[in-house]
């Protein structure tokens, strides 16, 4: 077997399952069994949907978006969206736009999808994942491998091709999953995509909430934790909810560090990078927000 190259660039992160929370409330046997039984079903009927929609967009978009609400409502998440975007901001992402966004878990997906189908760049290997794997082919998934430097100058390609033809595309900046009361810094890698194409840029705020409103750490995919644990975990939770924020759109400008900068100050507002939520975090591994960089 070959061993994965290991290079600057690869992504880490200190999480751990030392940052989940202790003893969160769950459902009982027969709830988690109703839950299980309509994920089977959303997920069997979700690349349906996609399939029959194909060939008028609109349709295909609408039929996404309720498989994704259904098997969110499976998983047991609640959804928020908050929009405080001016007709004339939201028009700057109406034709195609890049979409930026914090990685927490594997549920990142499902309730992006939820609120608005785009294409996602997401790990190469999430194809090969049971469930989520068929649900990534049917969404056609821009795969990127990580530990191969040389192919990110194709995905990036990708990336602008499919917003310069009108497309949404959703990338994870930070490279990897953090637990949400961490957060890495945005790589600027992908955010040249935006720039070739001449496109706006869409940051959101991504959080999670238990049923006080505070911010939880429940949903993360970290440290050494399997897809299948995950899963199961996450099914068992009671009373969480998803908080989706549409931010002002920045402009691409031409400095793809500077873009990734003015992005992060949009999805981190208000954030405050809490390292007790580890057992160890070292100091080198903080990303404070940068200071406020105005629009271009």
């Amino acid at each position: 077997m070959t061993r994965p190259i290991v290079h600057a660039w690869m992504p880490s992160s200190p999480c751990s399952d030392g940052c989940l929370p202790k003893n969160p409330p769950t459902v009982g046997r027969i709830v988690l069994a109703l839950r299980i039984a309509l994920a089977m079903a959303a997920f069997g009927l979700l690349p349906v949907l996609v399939v029959l929609g194909v060939p008028f967009p609109r349709v295909r978009r609408s039929l996404t978006r309720i498989g994704a609400r259904s098997l969110l409502f499976a998983i047991g998440i609640d959804l928020t969206v908050l929009d405080a975007r001016s007709d004339r901001e939201r028009s700057r992402t109406a034709a195609g736009a890049l979409h930026v966004a914090g990685h927490i878990s594997w549920t990142d997906v499902v309730v992006l999808t939820a609120v608005q189908p785009s294409t996602f760049v997401a790990r190469a290997d999430l194809i090969d994942w049971p469930l989520l794997g068929r649900l990534a082919r049917a969404m056609k998934v821009l795969p990127i491998d990580r530990a191969r430097l040389h192919q990110l100058p194709g995905v990036v390609d990708q990336v602008a091709d499919r917003v310069r033809a009108g497309g949404s595309v959703v990338v994870f900046p930070e490279a990897t999953t953090w637990c949400g009361r961490a957060y890495g810094s945005l790589r600027p890698a992908l955010l040249q995509a935006a720039i070739d194409s001449e496109t706006w840029v869409q940051p959101i705020r991504l959080r999670y909430v238990d049923r006080t409103g505070e911010q939880t750490t429940a949903t993360c995919f970290v440290g050494d934790e399997t897809i299948g644990a995950s899963i199961g975990r996450i099914f068992r939770l009671r009373g969480l909810r998803a908080e989706v924020e549409f931010t002002a759109p920045e402009a691409p400008g031409g400095d793809r560090r500077d873009l990734a900068r003015r992005c992060e100050v949009a999805i981190r507002r208000d954030d405050v990078y809490d390292p007790a939520v580890h057992e160890v975090v070292a100091e080198a591994e903080r990303s404070p927000v940068p200071p406020k960089v105005a629009a271009a």
